[in-house]
């Protein structure tokens, strides 16, 4: 399973990050960090400063055919910032496009919003998100993790932190099916 996690350079939601690069890992799976930016991406807790990690590759320079399965962390200002850079949500859109799985965590939908996927989708996020969800045509639930599959497509969602070993289960899964073994 070769999955893209796609942040901003600054104001990912570490444990957003780390805990399902972790899950992709343990299914012996690779994940490739994206950004909009080279170097290293600022990790948060919350308002605090964390770790740094290396990029691998520029989102731009990315070709969608080599992933399985795209992950969105939060973190409030990562995803307010990917969504303003176009290739960050032409990415995010063509994983739509293709039929290729997505999961997003806490305030990532915002850039689902932006690409403007969520709509005729149920999904959840960070509370704060739901009628963002909605004015972009999306229905907004508040449940851990929601698996709606459209057709070809699978979107996984979360609230927040607490949700993550429902969420890091739940797109794993997903994103197996498509991987075959991989």
């Amino acid at each position: 399973m070769r999955v893209a996690f796609l942040t901003a350079p600054d104001g990912v939601e570490q444990v957003e990050l780390t805990d399902p690069w972790q899950a992709v890992r343990d299914a012996n799976g690779t994940p490739t960090l994206l950004s909009t930016a080279p170097g290293t991406v600022q990790a948060f807790h919350h308002l605090d400063r964390a770790d740094t990690f290396p990029v691998d590759q520029l989102v731009g320079e990315a070709h969608i055919e080599d992933f399985d399965g795209l992950v969105l962390p939060g973190g409030v200002a990562n995803p307010d910032a990917l969504r303003q850079d176009a290739d960050a949500v032409a990415f995010v859109r063509e994983f739509f496009e293709t039929g290729k799985p997505v999961a997003a965590i806490c305030h990532a939908p915002w850039t689902l919003v932006e690409a403007d996927v969520v709509r005729r989708r149920t999904l959840t996020s960070y509370p704060s998100l739901a009628t963002d969800v909605r004015n972009a045509g999306g229905r907004w639930v508040d449940e851990r993790v929601v698996v709606c599959a459209d057709g070809p497509n699978v979107l996984v969602t979360s609230r927040n932190p607490d949700d993550l070993p429902a969420f890091n289960a739940a797109f794993v899964a997903e994103f197996g099916k498509v991987s075959g073994g991989r």
